[in-house]
Parts: structure tokens; sequence; C-alpha cells
């Protein structure tokens, strides 16, 4: 009887540990549990405490593993965040705007839009890019279109009869980023494609929006009328439009290194 009593109750030894840790997946436990374990010997830590450390470490590394993989498939320039962006630059009307989407991501998470609208060299591009890498920090998974780029695909889509396929798995996607829309060359093959993605993502899938011409101009991107109407209407119905009026940053800048 004490011989079975002291089996299981035997401390199982470091390689023990580790095999169950690892069979659990847990890196970070497995790469630091002896390393915490002596530092919580050291400072007398209780069981709760150790175990709470070690529980950190992992979803810690979880966390940034997500950012990294999300990151990745995002296509997003990692270079465009908020520590790059000079809101200085920008009016103080919508640098405000700007800043008060970044601080409250409800927007996103609730299938609400986002419509950047200015001539080119504003930092559209720049914003929208900032807005999705801190999206992905803050847990909301994002994708990065060139609008050009994604009327091609959604055109072999459509021809492969495969587009509601195409934009389901978009669906994944908590955000859309579109950029440049207002270069996507007019006519009936691609207006329906993308009017379709617009439809199939209304109050379902936040979208975020860039172009360099005003909604008085759209008629140019859908030859339709009332196609552009219908367009416009589900894109502003739950959105945030901010217009950026000022002079190209790229002009300014070009002008201050002469």
């Amino acid at each position: 009887m004490n011989q079975r009593t002291n089996q299981s109750t035997q401390q199982p030894n470091s390689h023990q540990v580790e095999l169950l840790i690892n069979q659990l997946r847990l890196k970070a436990m497995a790469k630091n549990y002896q390393q915490i374990s002596q530092l919580a010997i050291e400072q007398s830590w209780s069981y709760p405490q150790y175990l709470a450390k070690l529980c950190e470490l992992e979803v810690a590394r979880r966390y940034q593993n997500r950012v990294q993989v999300w990151t990745k498939d995002s296509k997003l320039a990692i270079n465009k965040s908020f520590a790059t962006l000079d809101l200085l630059e920008l009016p103080k009307t919508v640098a405000d705007n700007i800043v008060q989407l970044k601080d409250d991501i409800s927007w996103a998470t609730d299938a609400q839009n986002l419509l950047l609208i200015g001539p080119s060299g504003v930092g559209k591009s720049h914003i929208a890019a900032a807005l999705g890498n801190h999206l992905i920090e803050k847990g909301v998974r994002v994708k990065w279109f060139n609008a050009n780029y994604l009327v091609q695909q959604l055109q072999q889509a459509k021809k492969e009869l495969l587009l509601m396929q195409f934009m389901s798995r978009l669906d994944k996607y908590k955000t859309l980023i579109i950029d440049d829309i207002g270069y996507v060359k007019k006519n009936d093959g691609e207006t329906h494609v993308l009017f379709e993605l617009i439809a199939h993502r209304y109050e379902s899938g936040s979208l975020i929006i860039t172009s360099n011409q005003p909604f008085s101009q759209w008629d140019r991107i859908f030859p339709d009328s009332m196609m552009t109407i219908a367009a416009i209407d589900r894109l502003i119905h739950h959105a945030s439009v901010i217009e950026i009026d000022t002079e190209s940053y790229r002009k300014k800048h070009h002008k201050n290194i002469r």
C-alpha cells in the first residue's frame, strides 16, 4: 500500500514536465518553465503566481505570433504605421478623427466603414495602412487590396463561377482595405463585381476605402448612375467619411528640400 502511495505521489522529473508541455504545444512555457521555477523559488512565489507568470509568457508568445502571421497575410506595408504617420501634417479636424478611430476600434468590429477621400499625395493610403496595422494589433483581422488588383481577382472568380466562394473567403477578414478605388477602369464587368463585393460586405464586414475622387465624381467608377447611388448608399450608411483637403505631402516635402 505504501509503495503504491509513494508511486502515485512521486514528483515528475524535468523531462516528464517538458514532454507534457510540448504535447500541449505550450512553447513559451517549455522554453521558460525552468528559469521561472528558479525565480519562483528565490522570491517565494505561490503556485498560482508561478502558473500565472508562465501563462503570461504563453499568451504573449501567441499574441506576437498571431500579429506576425496576420500582418504577413494582410499585405499591409509594415513601414506605414502610426509611428511613421505625421499627424501634424494633416488638418487638425482630420487628425482628431483619425486618433478617435485609432482609440476606439468598435467601428471595425461593428462592420462600419471608413472612406478617405482627397487628392493624390495627402496620406490616404498611409492612414489606411496605419489603421490596418493597428487593428491587427488589437485582434481585428485585415486584408489590403489595391482596387485594380482586387477587381481582377473578382472578375477571374466570376469567370470561373466562383465569385460567391471568393467573397465568402474574404469574410474571415473583419476589415478589407481597398486602396485607390478611383483608378478602377470603368467597364461593365469591373463595375458589377465591385458592386457585388460592396453589397456582400454591407452590414457584415468593415471596409476602408481610399479615393482621389469625391462622391460627385464616382460616376466615373460606376457608369450606371443607379448603381453609383446604390454603392454610395451602402458604403456611407454606417461610415465615417474623412475628406482630406490639403496640399500633397510629397509636393510639400519636395519644396522643403529644394
